[in-house]
């Protein structure tokens, strides 16, 4: 499973983590990653996180926090 996360702070500005040709891409804006009790899960789920692959990987991936992680990251960094 590989996972890219894309934190996109303006229009041509963004944050990521993970490979490029990553099996999964998922972004979410940077307002809504920074915001308190942020969830990948719930954010999915809102349609304020965007996802692009194998939908399987993608729910493995909110599952075990891996995204979270990576976003959490994007955000401090």
């Amino acid at each position: 499973m590989s996972i890219r996360c894309v934190v996109a702070v303006a229009r041509s500005d963004e944050r990521a983590e993970g490979p490029e040709d990553a099996s999964v891409v998922v972004t979410v804006p940077l307002v809504v990653a920074s915001e308190d009790g942020f969830s990948a899960t719930v954010e999915y789920m809102r349609g304020r996180l965007k996802a692009k692959g194998h939908t399987g990987e993608l729910l493995d991936a909110l599952a075990d926090g891996t995204i979270d992680d990576m976003v959490r990251r994007l955000v401090s960094g």
